[in-house]
């Protein structure tokens, strides 16, 4: 099977698999244990920490490790509405979110929150115009996507931070499909909150961090919480940290000889869908893209016809975020960005990882050239 799902999730690092199995055995103590065995284990989850305040650029303390993105997300979202007052109740969210954000928000505008979702523009930007219309002295967070996970458009979260900031109200960005292949040491600079995930870059399920870079002026929604300074309840995992920070690492040292080689491979499928005529259409941001995800919509055919046929022949693809298959709903984010919902099922999206090759992709063209619509 060719795998090319790895914006759902990447299969573990070999090195960070051992980092995992070894830390299992030596450091089983729990961190928050006084005596020398959880001594050992506090040590190596400060070192992680550490290692992961060095790649963001921030203070370590400000590091809050989680089960993963989802917990991340709703975790800062819960922290923001405690720290504000409580007629502060306003909350903008883009209408791409993934659904551990869409569907907490959903709730909290059940029971009274002010909800506001966000234009697109038709490459998946945000409207800033909308943006700084919706803002107000109500608001308490903006909450926005720095890389969509269906079609990969990258947010200017530079220029949206200017907007959020002169209305004093938090901005938390999702970081899960740029974190360790994007440069992020200016959007912790830039945004209140970020969240990240293990799974998406080599490390183990069921671990992540949310990075609260002023957290020294923020107040857990929990009171009388001992670990993780006070903001997240629970055991901390140890040797997951540890390996999560081992892929992590390994693959943010990697990361411009990477980000080259995959827009290559981006680039070559494209060009031989081209030249086999194959009728598609790329959904793609306009001036950022990361050329991890490649959007296709294929005329005259489901979206989940060409998933499945891939299947029976050795691909792993995709029709969207992994939280949503089963759902027979349109793909939200070209719902968003004002496709029909026609278009919208037509909608595929290959992504690609370090295992990725040349042959793979290759290959994916003579097949879908075999499956697809040709012109």
């Amino acid at each position: 099977m060719i795998y090319l799902d790895y914006a759902a999730t990447t299969p573990i690092d070999e090195e960070a698999l051992d980092v995992f199995s070894q830390a299992s055995r030596k450091f089983f103590g729990n961190a928050s244990s006084l005596h020398d065995i959880g001594s050992e284990a506090a040590r190596l989850l400060d070192m992680s920490r550490q290692q992961l305040a060095e790649m963001l650029n921030i203070k370590k303390e400000g590091i809050i490790f989680t089960s993963g993105g989802s917990e991340s997300n709703m975790l800062a979202i819960d922290t923001f509405i405690a720290s504000k007052p409580s007629w502060q109740n306003h909350l903008i969210v883009s209408r791409t979110e993934h659904a551990s954000i869409a569907n907490y928000v959903a709730k909290l505008e059940h029971i009274g929150f002010e909800v506001t979702y966000l234009r697109h523009l038709d490459d998946g930007r945000i409207d800033m115009e909308h943006l700084q219309v919706c803002l107000s002295e109500k608001t308490c967070l903006v909450i926005v996507q720095h890389v969509n996970s269906e079609i990969g458009v990258i947010q200017p979260i530079e220029q949206i931070s200017k907007i959020v900031r002169k209305h004093q109200a938090f901005l938390h960005v999702d970081c899960v499909q740029s974190f360790a292949k994007l440069p992020l040491e200016k959007i912790s600079a830039l945004c209140d909150g970020l969240s990240i995930s293990s799974h998406k870059v080599y490390g183990p399920k069921g671990t992540g961090a949310v990075i609260f870079p002023a957290i020294h002026q923020l107040k857990s929604s929990v009171p009388n919480i001992t670990h993780e300074y006070g903001f997240r309840p629970g055991t901390v995992d140890v040797p997951g940290i540890a390996s999560f920070m081992t892929a992590a690492k390994k693959l943010g040292d990697n990361m411009e000889a990477e980000h080259k080689r995959i827009t290559t491979l981006r680039m070559q499928l494209i060009q031989r869908l081209l030249e086999r005529k194959v009728d598609f259409q790329i959904i793609e941001g306009k001036s950022q893209q990361l050329p991890h995800i490649l959007a296709l919509a294929f005329t005259g055919l489901q979206g989940q016809y060409i998933m499945l046929e891939l299947n029976q022949k050795g691909f792993a693809v995709s029709t969207g975020s992994a939280c949503q298959i089963g759902k027979q709903d349109p793909s939200k984010t070209m719902m968003a960005i004002g496709k029909s919902e026609e278009e919208a099922h037509q909608f595929v999206r290959f992504s690609f990882g370090k295992y990725t090759t040349a042959d793979d992709v290759h290959k994916l063209a003579d097949c879908l050239a075999g499956v697809a619509v040709i012109r």
